[in-house]
């Protein structure tokens, strides 16, 4: 017998099934209620978490599991959105036939959700231009300036597990939204009622279209046109992780004048079940050991890797014994920031606060300004008189004029750019990061990050470091301790914790906004003397032990 809570669930779960335009999470929720009814309390739990509460609409757009409810990712909560998006736009000022350029990648569902999104828009009077097959994201921020549209949706769950997917919103500028937009179109999809009332019309009722190949070559060509003359002798093994970035890179390093790259076989097309990976991230363990092992066995001089949706790109190169490592993503930001200063590139260079300072030091020596920006690109790319921005997640933006968001597509163009130089003057990247310690001190970083089951682990280890924060981390005692939630520094509030100690090492600590981590960022600054790169080296790998622990104590994790 099922008590008055069930009773209630059903219920709702009743009325959702009655608007649900989706055979197959109807039938999956039909499944869950039949399991609720025969007293399974895994079911009812399940069901429970479905429908508890609504998939909250932010910063990052939508981003959660695949499946039936409301606190899922499905045709009912992207129609919704899309109504909201479209309500918000022409309550600020959008008119009538003005474009929004949709786009997707190769995730399940992906597809089905960018099509609801363009009849809505088009339902709206807006003009749905939709690109042509799963691209990269970038691509996708491109074509919003490219086109002149008034906003764009990517749906993408980037490099979440597969059983995810997400729903990306950009505005005219071609950046990612940020409050007050967020928390302004989350009003209106709210206000939005049944799926009924939203207006949903064929794709070129009001001139919107699925677009021809146009846009794709106009963004390989532009993202090609970034390297300039130099060495082109370099043996580049790449792996888009089952992505969509298999196309689109090969294609600009072609047409820059590299040879093809030898791409990972087994990872080459895209596959939204990501079946050689545990997490399609390169930053994970084991991610790009495949494209390690193809390097290996035909002596590349560099390793190039993709997310899913190729905005971040990832490096790994052989040291002097021959075993590969992975280049840390403040390494990969800090070549790309030499390059393009050595190379004469002014203007504003921008990191996260989560990012190394090295970057500042950079950029204070080359006379230009540098600014620091909450983490996301969504900050990033608003920073005016931007040249270049990166995040230590993999993130890097280095044009953009044309890309205002991170582009994994570009940046690995650039990184290959900087091997061929140095592969031609007899050296590599990883020298290259020697003589930035000389010239600035080695700045060495490192990440403890904790994955959760349970989201309250998370916000009851921040709770225990605000009631009782360390005094001292790494055996040097804290100087400052900023709680990032009251907007330390003129920065927007966010949920964070910094502190900097006495001998110059800092330690963030923030919950991740796209997956269920806690992250701990830490960083130490050592002067290199004599150029004993190797002494600095093993000094810093000691000190980040010593501040891994002491962080990790603090917080209970």
């Amino acid at each position: 017998m099922t008590t008055p809570d069930t009773d209630v669930l059903l219920a709702r779960a009743q009325s959702w099934l009655a608007e649900d335009p989706d055979v197959h999470t109807r039938d999956e929720l039909v499944r869950v209620m039949a399991a609720v009814e025969a007293g399974d309390g895994g079911a009812r739990a399940d069901l429970a978490d479905r429908f508890r509460g609504t998939l909250e609409f932010g910063t990052a757009g939508l981003r959660g599991a695949l499946g039936a409810g409301p606190n899922r990712m499905n045709r009912i909560v992207v129609i919704r959105a899309a109504a909201g998006l479209a309500a918000y736009l022409r309550d600020t000022g959008t008119t009538s036939g003005s474009a929004v350029v949709i786009g997707y990648d190769a995730r399940h569902n992906s597809d089905v959700f960018a099509r609801d999104t363009a009849e809505v828009m088009a339902g709206a009077g807006l003009k749905p231009l939709l690109l042509p097959r799963p691209l990269p994201t970038p691509l996708l921020a491109f074509a919003i300036r490219e086109l002149g549209c008034a906003a764009g949706v990517m749906v993408t769950a980037s490099h979440n597990p597969p059983e995810d997917n997400g729903y990306k919103v950009y505005l005219g500028d071609g950046s990612q939204i940020v409050p007050p937009a967020d928390g302004e179109i989350a009003a209106r999809i709210a206000t939005v009622g049944n799926l009924e009332s939203v207006r949903r019309v064929p794709l070129g009722t009001t001139g919107g279209r699925v677009l021809d190949d146009g846009i794709v070559d106009a963004y390989l060509d532009t993202v090609a046109a970034l390297a300039g003359d130099g060495p082109r002798d370099l043996t580049i093994v790449y792996t888009p992780l089952h992505g969509v970035g298999g196309g689109a890179l090969p294609a600009v390093l072609e047409t820059a004048g590299f040879e093809a790259p030898q791409i990972v076989a087994e990872q080459e097309a895209p596959d939204p079940d990501f079946p050689t990976v545990a997490f399609p991230n390169p930053e994970e363990p084991g991610a790009i050991d495949r494209a390690v092992a193809l390097a290996e066995r035909t002596r590349a001089d560099i390793v190039i890797a993709n997310d899913p949706d190729a905005d971040r790109c990832a490096a790994a190169v052989a040291g002097p014994d021959g075993t590969w490592r992975m280049l840390r993503g403040d390494e990969v930001g800090a070549l790309l920031a030499d390059h393009l200063l050595r190379n004469g590139r002014e203007g504003v260079y921008a990191a996260s606060i989560v990012s190394s300072s090295l970057l500042g030091r950079m950029a204070e020596a080359a006379g230009q300004r540098y600014a620091e920006t909450l983490t996301g690109f969504k900050w990033i790319s608003r920073v005016p008189g931007l040249v270049f921005g990166y995040e230590e997640a993999l993130g890097y933006c280095v044009d953009p004029d044309h890309v205002s968001d991170k582009d994994g597509v570009s940046a690995a163009l650039l990184l290959c750019e900087i091997a061929a130089e140095a592969k031609a003057a007899g050296r590599t990247l990883l020298d290259l990061l020697d003589d930035l310690a000389v010239a600035h001190g080695l700045h060495a970083t490192d990440q403890l990050s904790v994955r959760v089951t349970d989201l309250g682990e998370i916000a009851a280890a921040m709770e225990r470091l605000r009631a009782e924060p360390p005094t001292s981390l790494g055996g040097s005692p804290v100087t400052t301790a900023d709680d990032l939630a009251t907007g330390a520094g003129g920065l927007p509030p966010t949920d964070g914790l910094r502190y900097r100690t006495e001998d110059g090492s800092r330690v963030v600590v923030r919950p991740s906004g796209t997956e269920p981590k806690l992250k701990c960022y830490l960083e130490v600054v050592v002067p290199v003397l004599d150029a004993d790169v190797p002494l600095a080296r093993a000094e810093a790998a000691t000190r980040l032990t010593a501040l891994r622990a002491d962080i990790a104590l603090a917080a209970r994790i």
